[in-house]
């Protein structure tokens, strides 16, 4: 599985993630709840996006760029 990102359209923290990482699946966790229940297990608990996973692991937020 490659990099997902975990977070909401609108959002310039993760709209930079995503144009930093084009490959990785963009996941819009307000459009599906289950999305939302999976990135906050995975960022055990952590309500702020984006949450990018990859095989190496969790990264809460994002920065570079800014």
């Amino acid at each position: 599985m490659g990099a997902r990102i975990y977070g909401k359209e609108g959002c310039p923290h993760t709209s930079r993630a995503r144009a930093a990482l084009p490959r990785a699946r963009f996941v819009d966790v307000l459009a599906d709840p289950a999305s939302l229940e999976e990135m906050l297990r995975l960022s055990g608990g952590v309500r702020r996006v984006p949450v990018i996973v990859r095989k190496d692991g969790v990264e809460i937020g994002f920065r570079r760029g800014s």
